[in-house]
């Protein structure tokens, strides 16, 4: 993967920089007043024939996308690495209801997107990668995987579990947070980050991005306390959990071409790891009084 990247969180070798983590309005409370519950179809809904054969492709290619989507996957990666239990885990940015969430505005390219922008945003920044042809027949079975998922959700509901789970503004400390990591991470991640067959590898060129969500601590954090470790999940304070993630974020990964144009409108989230254009120009403004 690529080249080097501006850290808003850094390891350094006299110790570590300390940041300070404001809340995301725009990430979901524990529980969302007036949301539909998140309900998943059993497979036995699933239709037959070919409808039913691109639901089944659709999640394959998910579950296993470095190998079936070689031309397209750059790391080692695969969509359920993120989207736990094959995007049904609440609060693991479950693909159950987003389906009908889609047109959507997002302020990091402030446009509106289509779902098929949105698997293409995760191919190319969280899996390194290239974006799918619109019209191919990946692109078709993956939107009808995540379809399938959301047939129980009403067309635009917020759902609870959605996205992730908010956490609240913590000091960071990555020092303490490699703590953290060689305790609780190593066994699926490998002492250099690298991952084994039991995780996926969390930095380094097989990595994601600087321009993933995932490279944002407070996004990391809040999937960490949620989720990991997998196999003791809900274990990690929130301390623990910011602190592993500023830890993680602050090792090489991949650069992302054109991040610098991320966030147009001056509106990006406080903890994004580099500096856009918009961002540059604003401070400019600041510093010349205008």
């Amino acid at each position: 993967m690529r080249a080097l990247f501006f850290f808003l969180l850094m390891t350094l070798s006299a110790g570590c920089r300390v940041e300070r983590l404001e809340p995301d309005a725009a990430l979901p409370p524990l529980s969302i007043p007036g949301a539909v519950a998140l309900l998943e179809p059993d497979d036995s809904e699933m239709p037959e024939g070919p409808e039913g054969a691109s639901i089944r492709r659709g999640r394959a290619l998910l579950r296993f996308t470095p190998d079936s989507l070689p031309g397209y996957a750059g790391s080692g990666l695969s969509c359920t690495n993120c989207h736990l239990d094959d995007g049904t885990r609440p609060y693991a940015a479950p693909w159950v209801g987003v389906y009908g969430r889609f047109p959507q505005y997002r302020s990091r390219n402030a446009k509106v997107n289509v779902i098929g922008d949105r698997i293409n945003d995760c191919m190319q920044r969280s899996l390194n990668g290239r974006p799918l042809p619109f019209d191919g027949p990946d692109m078709r079975d993956m939107v009808a995987y995540m379809a399938f998922l959301s047939r129980r959700i009403p067309i635009g509901a917020t759902m609870q579990g959605q996205g992730f789970a908010q956490l609240s503004a913590l000091t960071t400390d990555s020092a303490r947070g490699r703590q953290v990591f060689k305790s609780k991470c190593v066994k699926c991640h490998a002492k250099d980050g690298q991952g084994t067959e039991d995780g996926p590898p969390l930095w380094g060129p097989r990595s994601y991005t600087i321009g993933a969500g995932m490279a944002r601590v407070r996004t990391a954090a809040a999937f960490i306390h949620r989720n990991m470790p997998d196999d003791r999940p809900r274990t990690l304070t929130e301390q623990q959990a910011v602190d592993v993630a500023a830890y993680v974020n602050s090792q090489p990964r991949p650069d992302f071409t054109g991040k610098e144009h991320d966030w147009p409108n001056g509106d990006h989230p406080p903890d994004v790891p580099y500096l856009t254009r918009a961002a540059r120009a604003k401070a400019d403004s600041s510093r010349r009084g205008t």
